[in-house]
């Protein structure tokens, strides 16, 4: 990537401070207390997490913050003892919360379909759920891999497993059965909890039959628990006698308490996988103490969560914004949370808008991709409903290019709520930069500064300091992956293979801009090479979504005999539009001018959608499989499969 591009991607002119309105009644309130908190947590990096943690509960003290002797497999609170579902959920019963609401979830079928958990009630489930698990045999250290649509089932269950000590691992319920074999095979999973179904834009997904064709042959599992789903017999499932259980069968006559079992800090809490576009998926270990110290704490500095805030995030608990922003870190702060099972575009383009005025949501988290895909339908729908009650927005998953950003700030948040744009991974544990929303003005497109904890900077090859280069993180924090599962070598190669693996490097690529904002540019490897020249996808994708017609756009890189690498950009344009010659011309310029010749694609295809998993990534891979014309990889995990046979007739037809 040019500096010179980079000077109209990155130098946004605009500014936005938080209110004075929000700053007063901020945690965090104003940059001069962000900037004394910062400092302190970065001169005295032990001290401040030791002070972080003593706001949770410990059933025996760590006898050492941080133990960093065997680098790169840190250690954090060591010697102590917790349990991060009782910090969850049976403290604040104990503190008198238990009649406030833990879980409001809503289906997608609508009226029939919701359910209010207060904390008392998450408390008795989990509780008969544990006691359950205990019944079959399960303990501390056994593995056990959940398949569950988004019910309040796949809450209490993975905070059974973690009242035990069992490690979890969850697996978005759109992965193929052979996906699911394969983390199962590698966990060595001895316990499988599905539903018989899920809905899907009112279709009816058979989950049970997905995981029965999965764990044929894996011989570690034991067991299988189904979740029924009600509303009659929509999904219809082979019961197995001896391995299946149903989950209501299992748990009506348990006792309401359970014991948390002693947890040691460094014991592993879940197993994550991450894919790649090739290669076996990798076991991202997280353990339990600082996991759940950085979940918490990134919480509640970062969406200023308050008592009395209604929180929702739409991702699936089957990612890691699932696992750390849905689950532990909301319910650690002890917030009410929204959790729903379904698309933003059922039965209609304004579900989630109809949620957020149904719950008054005061504080909603979702991804870039979701909110062009807002833009594309268009502002009548959130127009439609009163969304005064969102006091604060976030923004996750991907970098937020500058016009989405701005539609996100004007229509959705009335310019009065500060947007948090959130930079981390599956294996950061947590969000590690981002603004604060009562002290950071932000800038849109920036994910701003690092968070408290966390030293961040943008350094070249070698290790120097720059503007433009790559993303390192040069310290350590409590929530970092302790490794890949089965697979310490892959871990050092994969994280540490840079900088003397003095830091921590996550694959991606940044610009720190004169203010010392951040801009994350994307992946290293989605940076191509035409003809020399080094151009980020994710700066093309912005000049075109920066046109009036063009709601999103993906960009590659594909082989070129002549230039090593070109460029094939897929775009989607507004509804109403239609993709002309003229419009063709119109993009091609807008990249002459913003970057060069040089970066004009080779093609441009339009597509009235492009391949999303159900989490609304882009799966680019699969737009590099089209242009390359090679055999299509997995495509389950689309929301919509049938988009990869039109795209692959528009791109020959172009």
């Amino acid at each position: 990537m040019t500096q010179e591009s980079l000077e109209s991607y990155s130098h946004e002119n605009r500014m936005f401070p938080p209110s004075e309105d929000f700053t007063k009644e901020a945690l965090i309130p104003g940059i001069e207390a962000y900037q004394k908190e910062y400092a302190k947590s970065i001169e005295d990096n032990e001290g401040y997490w030791a002070e972080i943690a003593e706001n949770l509960e410990w059933f025996q003290p760590w006898n050492r913050v941080f133990n960093g002797d065997d680098r790169p497999f840190f250690k954090w609170f060591e010697g102590a003892k917790t349990n991060i579902t009782y910090n969850c959920v049976d403290r604040h019963v104990h503190n008198g919360l238990g009649n406030k609401a833990a879980i409001v979830w809503e289906g997608e079928p609508g009226e029939t379909d919701k359910r209010v958990l207060t904390y008392w009630d998450l408390y008795r489930e989990v509780n008969q759920c544990a006691n359950a698990l205990k019944d079959l045999g399960m303990k501390k250290g056994d593995r056990a891999a959940l398949y569950l649509p988004m019910i309040p089932e796949l809450a209490i269950t993975t905070l059974a497993c973690a009242k035990l000590g069992i490690i979890h691992t969850v697996i978005f319920a759109g992965f193929s059965s052979n996906s699911i074999r394969d983390r199962v095979d590698d966990c060595q999973a001895k316990l499988v909890i599905t539903a018989d179904g899920g809905w899907r834009r009112g279709q009816v997904l058979n989950l049970k039959s997905i995981v029965d064709e999965a764990i044929d042959g894996c011989e570690s599992v034991t067991d299988v628990v189904i979740v029924k789903r009600g509303h009659g017999d929509p999904f219809p499932c082979k019961v197995k006698e001896g391995r299946d259980h149903w989950y209501h069968r299992m748990v009506q006559d348990k006792p309401i308490h359970c014991e948390p079992e002693p947890i040691d800090a460094e014991e592993l809490l879940f197993l994550l996988y991450t894919s790649g576009t090739t290669g076996k998926p990798k076991g991202i270990m997280h353990s339990t103490a600082g996991y759940m110290v950085y979940a918490y704490q990134t919480m509640r500095t970062i969406f200023d969560i308050k008592p009395e805030d209604v929180y929702w995030c739409s991702a699936d608990i089957g990612w890691i914004t699932g696992h750390s922003y849905i689950l532990y870190g909301p319910l650690l702060n002890g917030a009410s949370i929204v959790m729903y099972e379904g698309a933003p575009n059922w039965p209609d383009s304004g579900r989630f808008w109809e949620i957020i005025e149904k719950y008054r949501v005061t504080i909603f988290y979702t991804a870039p991709t979701a909110i062009r895909a807002f833009m594309k339908w268009g502002e009548s729908w959130p127009n439609q409903r009163d969304l005064s009650s969102l006091r604060l927005l976030g923004s996750v998953g991907e970098p937020i290019n500058p016009e989405a950003w701005m539609w996100y700030h004007t229509v959705i948040g009335a310019e009065k709520c500060p947007i948090v744009d959130t930079w981390w991974q599956t294996e950061t544990g947590g969000i590690l930069i981002s603004p604060i929303p009562g002290a950071t003005t932000t800038k849109p497109g920036s994910a701003t500064f690092p968070v408290f904890g966390i030293d961040a900077d943008v350094l070249t090859e070698e290790g120097e300091p720059t503007e433009t280069g790559l993303l390192a993180i040069k310290n350590v924090w409590p929530g970092i992956m302790r490794g890949i599962w089965g697979d310490k070598q892959r871990f050092i190669d994969t994280y540490w293979c840079k900088w003397g693996g003095q830091y921590y490097f996550p694959g991606d690529g940044a610009h720190k801009d004169k203010d010392g904002y951040i801009w994350v540019i994307g992946r290293v490897d989605d940076v191509v090479n035409v003809s020399g020249h080094r151009i980020g996808t994710a700066e093309l994708e912005s000049i075109f979504v920066g046109h009036p017609d063009v709601v999103e756009s993906a960009v590659i890189g594909i082989n070129h005999d002549i230039k090593g690498q070109c460029l094939v950009s897929f775009v989607t344009v507004k509804a109403g539009i239609i993709a002309t010659e003229e419009l063709v011309i119109q993009l091609k310029e807008l990249v002459i001018k913003e970057i060069g010749k040089f970066a004009i694609p080779e093609k441009i295809v339009f597509a009235a959608d492009l391949p999303k998993t159900r989490s609304g990534k882009i799966m680019r891979r699969l737009l590099r499989d089209i242009a390359e014309n090679r055999a299509m990889g997995n495509v389950t995990t689309l929301a919509d499969p049938s988009v990869v046979e039109e795209l692959k007739r528009k791109y020959s037809e172009n």
